[in-house]
């Protein structure tokens, strides 16, 4: 390749459509229920919180939906994004394994989330939505609907995890300034957070909680409707502009990746970097492997079981085939803040289930010298999230050296970690705890869900 490590695309090449994976998979996805008949239900059970447009995107079975003009638009204000060779990080591991890195971090968010945002604030606008409320857990996902909700001249309403509320007061202001209301979850606004803080005071919240305030919100107002960062298919759809444009970078790197790397929270990242390659492997014949990598605090893919559960804490969404830690479960307060949920979205945990996608938890210290590695090396500071598909890229490389071989390895840098300066104070002091999910804990939070298999 060239001796710049970065790969560029022009404007005209960045993809005009979503990739969606539902058609190309051989195991269809099982359908959510109902939460009271357990039966399967249809795009109207969803029309109370979703715009009809999304609800279409979310059972549809197009193999690409067109992406809007408007949309493009926006798109272009920070798309294509860059895809780089870490011959820094390569040189600092002394790996013989290539090492490339998606960077969705160079936009008005932060992170990858602004892909999704944009098409939900659009979507919404069209139909005449005048309010939208959703959750945010490190505050990305907030942030990015923020400004896109600015732009389309909707009000938004964050409940935003507490914990992260308190650990990244950054984000609230930035989304402040992009004219949203910021409130800390759980909260006295809503029936969930009250019953929430009734048994528990001091509560650090969770992102199912904040996702059953904000939909209970967004149930009492026909002109509301909810947003969801991540895990649900549409959310999945429009993060594929991130692989789809990678597939192209990668050939004009003349490369081609042995393994494909994302963190791991509800899916939404992950997938988007992934799924394009994945259709590689399915229609193509390519012989790519997909690492998603969690915390071992919140370890839904490694640990958890796949059943039907709901993706919030009150029970308010429909039942969800996924892997989950049960929706009541409550993480350990890790400054991976947008990883802390506890179930995976069903589509990975369909395709996860299949043997197409592997997983791997990983401590909260290990992640952060990767990080700091990564940061002196490539002069990138990643979000806490993003380490994690770090170190699991250093973890390939290095087992590569050990066999012997040489791997191509690409990850997906979601985010930038400038908000995050206190975490990475914290690891320099030495003070930024490790903590595993016990099996016995794990039992606990399994046991107080009763849903069919």
């Amino acid at each position: 390749m060239k001796k710049s490590s970065r790969i560029l695309l022009t404007e005209k090449e960045m993809p005009r459509q979503w990739y969606n994976i539902v058609a190309d998979m051989p195991n269809k996805p099982l359908p959510p229920l109902h939460p009271l008949t357990r039966q399967p239900i249809g795009p109207e059970a969803l029309a109370a919180v979703f715009p009809m447009e999304l609800i279409k995107q979310e059972v549809s079975t197009e193999r690409f939906i067109d992406i809007p003009e408007e949309v493009v638009d926006l798109y272009l204000t920070y798309r294509p994004s860059p895809l780089f060779r870490a011959v820094n990080l390569e040189k600092a591991l002394g790996t013989k394994s290539k090492i490339y890195y998606k960077y969705e971090g160079g936009n008005y968010s932060g992170s990858h989330k602004a892909n999704t945002a944009i098409a939900q604030a659009y979507y919404n606008k069209k139909e005449g939505i005048k309010r939208i409320t959703t959750e945010t857990g490190a505050g990305q996902w907030g942030s990015a609907m923020s400004f896109a909700c600015h732009h389309f001249g909707l009000e938004l309403l964050v409940f935003m995890v507490k914990v992260s509320y308190n650990q990244k007061p950054g984000r609230k202001l930035l989304m402040n300034t992009y004219n949203a209301k910021v409130i800390p979850s759980p909260s006295t606004m809503t029936a969930a957070g009250r019953k929430i803080l009734e048994q528990d005071p001091n509560s650090p919240g969770s992102l199912g909680i904040a996702i059953s305030e904000a939909m209970e919100i967004a149930s009492q107002d026909p002109y509301t409707k909810y947003s969801l960062g991540s895990v649900l298919n549409h959310v999945i759809l429009h993060q594929t502009i991130i692989g789809q444009e990678a597939l192209l970078q990668m050939e004009k790197a003349g490369d081609y990746p042995d393994v494909v790397i994302g963190c791991f929270g509800g899916g939404s990242n992950f997938s988007g970097i992934a799924f394009p390659f994945i259709r590689e492997n399915i229609t193509k014949g390519k012989k790519t492997r997909f690492l998603a990598v969690e915390p071992s605090s919140c370890p839904k893919l490694t640990k958890g079981k796949f059943m039907y559960d709901f993706g919030d804490s009150a029970g308010m969404t429909p039942l969800l085939p996924m892997y989950t830690l049960g929706h009541n479960f409550m993480p350990d307060k890790i400054h991976a803040g947008g990883l802390r949920y506890h179930g995976a979205g069903v589509l990975v945990s369909q395709l996860l289930k299949d043997g197409f996608v592997e997983a791997k938890a990983k401590m909260q210290r290990e992640c952060f010298e990767a990080g700091v590695l990564f940061a002196r090396s490539e002069g990138i500071l990643p979000a806490p999230e993003s380490n994690y598909a770090i170190a699991g890229a250093l973890d390939e490389a290095r087992k590569a050296d050990i066999e012997g071989v040489t791997r191509t390895i690409l990850f997906n840098l979601s985010g930038h970690g400038h908000f995050d300066i206190s975490a990475y104070e914290k690891y320099f002091e030495n003070n930024l705890p490790d903590h595993e999910l016990t099996d016995s804990e794990l039992k606990e939070s399994l046991s107080k869900v009763d849903f069919p298999d």
